[in-house]
C-alpha cells in the first residue's frame, strides 16, 4: 500500500529534500574552501561533468522517446544523434552540430513517413 503524501507530510518531504540538496552543495563549497587550489585529479575529473550531464539528459530521449527502448528502423533519433555526434567531434562547432543533427532528423523522418 502506497503512502499518501498530503498536507504537512508533503511539505516535510519537500523541506527535507531541499535541505539535503543544499547540504550537498554547501559541502563542496566548504570542502574546496579549505584548499588553496583544487587537486589536479579532481580538476581533471570535473572537466567531464558537463558532457556526462548532457549525455544523461539527451540519451533517454534518443533511445527511449516513448518511455521504452526503441532502437528500430522506425526511430530516426539514434541515426540523427550519431550524425550530430560525428559533426560535433569533427568540427567542435555547436551551431554546425545542431544544424546537422536537426537536418538528419528531419531527413530521416521524411524518408520513413
Amino acid at each position: 500500500m502506497a503512502a499518501r503524501l498530503d498536507g504537512p507530510v508533503l511539505w516535510l518531504v519537500i523541506l527535507v529534500a531541499g535541505l539535503g540538496t543544499y547540504a550537498i552543495r554547501v559541502s563542496f563549497v566548504a570542502l574546496f574552501g579549505r584548499f588553496d587550489e583544487v587537486p589536479e585529479g579532481v580538476e581533471r575529473a570535473l572537466r567531464f561533468v558537463p558532457a556526462a550531464v548532457l549525455a544523461a539528459l539527451v540519451a533517454p530521449d534518443v533511445v527511449a522517446p516513448e518511455g521504452t527502448v526503441a532502437l528500430s528502423a522506425s526511430n530516426p533519433r539514434p541515426l540523427a544523434a550519431a550524425v550530430a555526434a560525428a559533426v560535433a567531434w569533427y568540427t567542435g562547432d555547436v551551431a554546425a552540430t545542431l544544424v546537422a543533427g536537426m537536418s538528419a532528423l528531419w531527413a530521416v523522418s521524411y524518408l520513413l513517413a
